[in-house]
């Protein structure tokens, strides 16, 4: 997110906390909890979703974008039928995306500079 914002990689969680929200930047998690193997997406089972209804009636969300293709699956299966908002799929930032590098990364991920 450092290099997406152009500005120095923080080191703390404090410090990471700092810069989202200097950017107006949220992470949520689609998903509160489930069953999976490893950190293989296909193994996904016995989801409970995050209720995002909360945080969508009291803040003003201008987009939100997932990170990658299943969190978009997720969102549309489990989140979009309550709250009624479009996603968009970002390219997964996971280790076992190897077709993009951290640069390509980035620049796909730098659509997020417009809405924050």
């Amino acid at each position: 997110m450092a290099q997406v914002f152009d500005c120095e990689a923080p080191e703390s969680i404090e410090q990471k906390r700092e810069m989202l929200l200097t950017h107006h930047v949220a992470v949520w998690d689609v998903i509160a909890s489930c069953e999976i193997a490893g950190s293989s997406d296909a193994s996904i089972r016995n989801v409970t979703p995050n209720d995002l209804s909360p945080i969508l009636s009291r803040v003003d969300i201008r987009a939100i974008y997932t990170n990658g293709g299943k969190a978009l699956e997720l969102y549309r299966k489990y989140i979009f039928p309550v709250n009624g908002r479009e996603a968009v799929s970002l390219p997964s930032t996971s280790p076992a995306n190897a077709s993009y590098s951290l640069q390509r990364l980035v620049e796909a991920w730098k659509v997020i500079r417009e809405d924050s």
